[in-house]
């Protein structure tokens, strides 16, 4: 996929050819304040230490309005485990807790407006009926059907609540 114009690709490691070879554990990452109007990170957040401390750090170098996108293993999904590298396993309303929409909000100052969350499953015929129900009632699905009907990953879409420059 070709990068967008003013894209920065960030990873850990030089053999992915990188535009910044970091270490995202490391903060403050080396990433202007305030300027990226998108943040992309797919398949990231799992792999880090501190899930709070990297959504704070989106949420500085991310301008007002911007736009978050994030991909993640399902807590149900095999590979949330065996992933030697994963560090934390995700449900579908885990990044609420940077919103105002949950009681738990307060653990950090990062405010993000959720835009969508959805449990994305295998493509299978099964799948496409157990994704419909899964989506539209979410706690039920993950406190009592996840591990009977698996999903595979979480997909959310974040807006950065920021306010504008003076």
């Amino acid at each position: 996929m070709k990068p967008r114009p003013g894209a920065v690709n960030v990873d850990v490691t030089a053999r992915t050819h990188p535009d910044l070879v970091h270490d995202l554990d490391v903060t403050p990452w080396p990433l202007p304040e305030s300027h990226f109007t998108e943040v992309h990170a797919y398949d990231v957040v799992e792999h880090l230490q501190d899930v709070l401390l990297t959504m704070e750090e989106i949420h500085r170098v991310c301008a007002p309005g911007a736009r978050v996108f994030i991909s993640v293993p399902h807590f149900s999904s095999a590979n949330s485990f065996t992933d030697p590298t994963h560090r934390h396993s995700f449900g579908a309303r885990s990044m609420l807790y940077f919103t105002d929409q949950h009681d738990l909000g307060f653990y950090s100052p990062a405010r993000f407006l959720q835009r969508q969350a959805l449990i994305v499953f295998q493509p299978t015929l099964l799948n496409k009926v157990v994704r419909r129900l899964a989506n539209r009632f979410v706690v039920p699905y993950e406190e009592r059907w996840a591990w009977i009907f698996p999903a595979w990953f979480l997909y959310f879409e974040l807006e950065a609540l920021k306010p504008l420059p003076s």
